[in-house]
């Protein structure tokens, strides 16, 4: 299985680089991964709504460009569906049954996404109700993923 992941943004934190880095080593047995980071646009304090909407365009444009247009897209929204880990373990096992090898899922900017990146999205999947900084959620994302491959496999994983 193809899965390739589309952020908004590159990582700062040397810790998060490394937790990148040790999902990226761990999933080698269980998918082909990409890491794809788009650049983000600036954002400051109170900005307008039109203002949002012109800086998640300009991300969502380069987001769209990112994603194969025969991939299956899931886009992280926190209006999104809430899976639990075996659903998304399911959920992924049975994109592979029908055939939908080549998995994308985004991960937007400070601000969200794009209408246009939601249009384009086969599903909305919400990690929580909660807001997690943008280059935190790669972690937890991957984490998600890994574990998916885990219960699929039916390999032991912790609780």
């Amino acid at each position: 299985m193809n899965i390739t992941v589309v952020c908004v943004g590159r990582l700062k934190e040397k810790y998060l680089v490394r937790a990148v880095e040790e999902y990226k080593k761990r999933l080698r047995s269980y998918c082909r991964l990409k890491i794809i980071e788009v650049e983000d646009e600036k954002t400051w304090e109170n900005m307008s709504k039109r203002e949002e909407e012109l800086v998640k365009a300009r991300e969502g444009e380069r987001i769209l460009k990112a994603a194969k247009p025969s991939s299956y897209v899931i886009a992280l929204a926190i209006e999104g569906v809430q899976m639990s880990s075996e659903d998304l373990a399911d959920y992924i096992q049975d994109l592979g049954v029908k055939g939908k090898s080549d998995i994308t899922f985004i991960i937007g900017g400070s601000i969200g996404l794009s209408d246009e990146v939601l249009s384009r999205s086969h599903l909305k999947l919400s990690f929580s109700l909660m807001t997690f900084p943008h280059q935190l959620m790669r972690v937890i994302l991957l984490e998600q993923i890994y574990r998916s491959f885990k219960i699929i496999r039916g390999e032991p994983y912790h609780k």
